[in-house]
């Protein structure tokens, strides 16, 4: 069988989060054939190579991370333009998620170098999937500091987001992490933290901020990587009531449609529901004169 050649430029691997088997043919094949590798710890990436059975055949692993990329970007970026094919692979996951691969790929790019991308495991992704909280409108903080007055400066500009809200954290910094989260949100949205995802001890705890707090709260220990996935405001019930008297307000103004369309946005609630009762609030009004 002929095996292809990989194409030239940076190849960024995604490789697992917990469970060895959670990595893609793809990746597997490019970490076989791939002229460079480099790995965020190399120690990791040797012994996932090991696992599956891959040699290095005479290859080096070269060490990339925050304390050394200054030094080791540009000579990356010769290695690629001399017509080595270079793969990177971070820690755990998806490479450039709160990860020193984005300044790797930046540099790459301003240099007219091709990016390939070898999708497969992300502790975001992951999360999302296991907090049984909305996905179809998240934000991803990353990490949201270390200390807790820049954790509040965090939280404080994206309190009126309406999305689900995704951060990684250290289980460490969790409890305090959440009672900042507390301080800023309250309890009217509902929280997951997950931790130790893919592995033999995988948890979800769930629930309001103040309940997944007391959890943590009362365990001896807590440890694994942890992400704390974060619901979006919980939609309050509208009564009939309040669009009832918001309806006559409106009405004194603005003719059945545009009433019905004002009260409508602003409640958040169906126009014909309140386009009905703009009708049924009309019909009395006559009624009664």
């Amino acid at each position: 069988m002929t095996v292809k050649k990989l194409d030239s430029g940076l190849h960024i691997l995604a490789t697992p989060i917990g469970t060895a088997n959670d990595i893609t043919i793809r990746a597997l094949n490019i970490l076989r054939d791939a002229d460079i590798l480099v790995a965020e710890d190399t120690r990791v990436l040797r012994k996932l190579m090991e696992i599956h059975g891959i040699n290095l055949n005479g290859r080096k692993i070269l060490s990339y991370h925050d304390h050394n990329g200054e030094v080791q970007r540009p000579k990356l970026i010769a290695l690629i333009k001399e017509g080595k094919v270079l793969a990177y692979a971070s820690d755990a996951g998806t490479p450039l998620i709160a990860d020193p691969g984005f300044s790797l790929t930046k540099l790459a790019i301003q240099n007219n170098i091709r990016v390939h991308a070898a999708p497969g495991a992300s502790a975001l992704l992951t999360a999302l999937c296991l907090a049984g909280l909305p996905t179809d409108n998240f934000f991803f903080g990353g990490f949201l500091g270390s200390k807790s007055s820049q954790r509040i400066k965090n939280l404080q500009k994206i309190q009126n987001l309406d999305a689900t809200i995704v951060y990684y954290e250290s289980p460490k910094r969790t409890l305090s992490t959440l009672k900042d989260i507390f301080k800023i949100f309250g309890n009217d949205r509902l929280i997951s933290v997950c931790r130790e995802m893919t592995k033999k001890f995988e948890e979800v705890i769930r629930g309001t901020v103040d309940q997944v707090i007391d959890e943590i709260k009362s365990r001896h220990s807590f440890k694994g990587e942890v992400v704390i996935v974060l619901g979006p405001p919980t939609k309050k019930e509208i009564s009939d009531e309040e669009i009832y008297s918001a309806l006559q307000i409106a009405l004194q103004e603005y003719r059945i449609k545009d009433a019905a369309t004002q009260i409508s946005e602003q409640f958040g609630v169906p126009k014909k529901r309140s386009y009905e009762m703009a009708l049924r609030i009309k019909a009395e009004f006559k009624k009664s004169n």
